[in-house]
């Protein structure tokens, strides 16, 4: 099921994802920052559960049924830097501060930055192409909502 998914994001070439596969791809980047720290916690699931449905006009069981194969998928996807390079050169720029919004909404979600999401996140932020400064200030707009 995802192996035809994971073929086209680790191409040599990787044409822009189609809207669905754009939004699994990114779930399950958001459910990687979340497992970083090898605590995957029902607030992280929550937040994801809550991104997905405000981002992408989802039904709670859409989200859910949404996260839940994203899940499967971050499992079986490459190590991080393919993964999110993939990712990067898939999705339009304009996507990705919005992803790095979410990765620290996720990140946030338990009350506790641990070092591993920091550094997962550091690295995502680099690979998709995102400066420090402008993750830090995703990050202050998250901690301000």
């Amino acid at each position: 099921m995802f192996a035809d998914l994971l073929k086209r994001l680790t191409a040599v070439d990787p044409a822009p994802l189609p809207d669905p596969d754009a939004r699994l791809a990114l779930t399950a980047l958001l459910v990687r920052i979340a497992r970083s720290d090898n605590i995957y916690a029902q607030s992280e699931i929550d937040r994801i559960d809550r991104i997905l449905t405000e981002r992408y006009g989802l039904t709670p069981f859409e989200a859910s049924a949404l996260r839940k194969r994203a899940e499967t998928l971050e499992a079986e996807a490459p190590d991080t830097v393919r993964f999110t390079r993939a990712i990067k050169d898939a999705v339009a720029y304009e996507e990705r501060i919005g992803v790095i919004e979410a990765l620290w909404a996720v990140v946030l979600a338990d009350g506790v930055r641990e070092q591993e999401e920091d550094a997962v996140l550091r690295l995502v932020s680099n690979l998709l192409g995102i400066t420090d400064r402008d993750s830090a200030l995703a990050r202050q707009r998250v901690e301000a909502r």
